[in-house]
């Protein structure tokens, strides 16, 4: 008997254990609202650093010698301006060659903002030296664009003076220290900030790739990337190299059973450790964690690695990663050793055939039934920690969704991608939503903020901001107070009656009042999840949310007429209305509303 009681008691110890290491996130990200930011569209803080032509070169449409400015901020965007139309060239062409002039002076700018809205963590798409608008193609990891602070030739010089494979004697060039200065402004408004870190290819004009392609085998980098050829005259042999999907100005690192080779991986610690603890002045001066750009290109042994040091440089750094796939391909991701969460694309595709869709809509049923095996898929720590977004910059405003139902289906992630295009898809809408569509998108942010995980807004969508997909779904940030000019262009530069282009008050509102409520009730950012009703007939769901005594009950009327009912689906306790106080003996609900109840 003895025995058998040490062994029950050890066999419960292991279970506990197992139970207490089962959470390998961080305690900060958990439940937190998550605000993605695209720095070259969000605001312009320093004119003097604005992007040159030559700043293009090396960026798709390959065009540095056409006229060019800085395009007017609050412009018409189909619209092509003066010194467009002299290349003579289409929309979609001078679209891709646009630069605002958005910087990290511009988001320092509009910290305030940020934190008005009720947002706790910050996500930058990627700050390092680039050509392009949107900086996928780096020209390296461990400096900033020198277009987003107050020296660009200076740091230019900075750079060019120093030898990349000696990071003990790297340069702190005026845009890194202004990075620092984010960070630091940041910090001390107590919200957090990640990186966007793209480390499965770079671009042509990398340090590396360039000194590749002119010294070929004698170059310091021959074995970082993957050489499919050598340049060779005599043999009539030209350079060739893989490149992500395809697109040679984006050359990939070479990787093996390990991971990415040895070369570019010391130089991608290298960097790693430099924006987590600069200036080794400790982990309080950098940023809080990163995201990973098409992580599912980058072998597993790598991620692996990379998680090790970056847990060692701080326990508390937070890692997501751009994953675009289904559960089961999606969980080896997520065991501990690698990410602690995911850009939440999964709960997207949910929303979206429940909430966007109207004839090809998901029933209520189904889409708890979704939600619910979305939710218990990696285990509770994991799923209070998904960036539940709705849109990104890789996918059309949630605006503009709203405005196109019973197309292709948001899971269906490269049909939708092409057709969401307004490039590819000339029936496409791209007009602003009317007040039916504005109130289905209220209805999808109350969902998306007062459900479990970290839901995540894509700057702009706040105020009303709308545009088909990229690269439509980066214009220019509305900001209050600026006179916009209306929307009236079409891509073929014909006309139709004004769209008016204005920041939202109403829409901002309707965001800041339900993120408050998030803050306000514990049970709302850490509660467990319960499914109180599914009406698929009335189309109405209601769920509760709980920590220890506090619960909220949520009830969504995704129909489009009024509801009232009796909440027999509340047992005991009083409810009342979160917002009027009002005890809750009957439910009234408005079309394509949400009410919200506590205990």
């Amino acid at each position: 008997m003895f025995k058998r009681v040490l062994f029950l008691q050890a066999f419960f110890i292991s279970i506990v254990s197992c139970y207490a290491q089962e959470d390998f996130t961080p305690a900060w990200s958990k439940g937190v609202v998550w605000y993605q930011i695209f720095p070259e569209r969000y605001f312009n803080g320093d004119a003097k650093n604005d992007p040159e032509v030559a700043d293009l070169n090396g960026a798709y449409p390959f065009d540095d010698t056409s006229a060019f400015q800085i395009h007017p901020w609050t412009s018409d965007w189909y619209q092509l301006q003066p010194y467009e139309q002299k290349n003579r060239k289409n929309i979609w062409f001078n679209l891709q060659r646009r630069r605002y002039g958005g910087d990290l002076q511009g988001i320092i700018d509009k910290l305030d903002y940020i934190k008005s809205l009720g947002v706790d963590a910050i996500y930058l798409t990627p700050v390092f030296w680039s050509p392009s608008s949107h900086k996928y193609d780096a020209l390296c990891y461990h400096h900033v664009d020198p277009t987003f602070g107050p020296d660009p030739d200076g740091d230019k010089k900075l750079i060019e003076s120093e030898d990349p494979l000696v990071p003990e004697k790297w340069v702190w060039t005026k845009a890194d220290l202004l990075a620092l200065k984010l960070i630091e402004e940041v910090h001390k408004r107590k919200m957090y900030i990640i990186f966007d870190g793209v480390f499965n290819h770079v671009g042509v004009r990398n340090f590396a790739f360039r000194d590749l392609e002119k010294n070929q085998q004698a170059s310091p980098y021959k074995d970082w990337f993957i050489v499919n050829s050598w340049r060779d005259t005599a043999k009539g042999t030209p350079f060739q190299y893989k490149a992500w999907f395809g697109v040679k100005t984006l050359p990939e690192f070479k990787e093996d059973s390990s991971g990415i080779v040895q070369g570019p991986k010391e130089y991608i610690f290298n960097s790693t450790r430099r924006w987590m603890n600069p200036m080794n002045k400790g982990t309080s001066h950098g940023i809080d964690g990163w995201r990973l750009d098409v992580a599912y290109d980058v072998g597993h042994p790598f991620w692996k690695d990379w998680r090790k040091l970056v847990k060692s440089v701080n326990p508390q750094a937070y890692i997501t990663a751009e994953l675009v796939y289904p559960i089961a391909k999606t969980q080896p991701y997520l065991q501990g050793d690698e990410f602690d969460a995911t850009m939440n694309y999964n709960f997207a595709f949910i929303m979206h055939d429940f909430f966007v869709q109207d004839t090809t809509a998901s029933t209520v049923t189904q889409f708890d039934a979704r939600l619910k095996e979305l939710r218990e898929a990696f285990g509770s720590s994991v799923a209070l920690n998904m960036q539940n977004l709705m849109n990104s910059h890789d996918a059309t405003r949630i605006g503009s969704a709203v405005a196109n139902p019973d197309g292709e289906k948001f899971g269906s992630w490269g049909k939708y991608f092409n057709w969401s295009q307004k490039s590819n898809n000339k029936n496409y809408n791209a007009r602003k939503p009317t007040a039916e569509q504005l109130q289905k998108q209220k209805l999808i942010a109350a969902f998306q903020v007062l459900y479990l995980g970290s839901p995540m807004i894509y700057y702009g969508d706040e105020c009303g901001m709308w545009g088909s997909n990229d690269p439509d779904c980066r214009k220019p940030m509305l900001w209050e107070g600026e006179k916009y000019d209306a929307e009236t262009y079409n891509p073929d530069q014909t006309t139709h009656d004004p769209d008016l282009v204005a920041f939202n008050a109403d829409l901002f509102n309707w965001y800041k009042k339900l993120i408050a409520l998030r803050k306000q009730y514990k049970s709302i950012r850490l509660g467990n999840f319960t499914t109180l009703l599914t009406d698929d007939a009335r189309q109405l769901y209601a769920f509760s949310r709980k920590f220890d005594k506090e619960e909220i009950v949520v009830v969504v009327n995704r129909s489009n007429r009024p509801v009232s009912l009796a909440p027999t689906f509340l047992q005991n306790g009083k409810y009342r209305d979160v917002y009027t106080k009002k005890q809750a003996l009957e439910v009234n609900i408005k079309p394509m509303d949400i009410l919200v109840l506590s205990n």
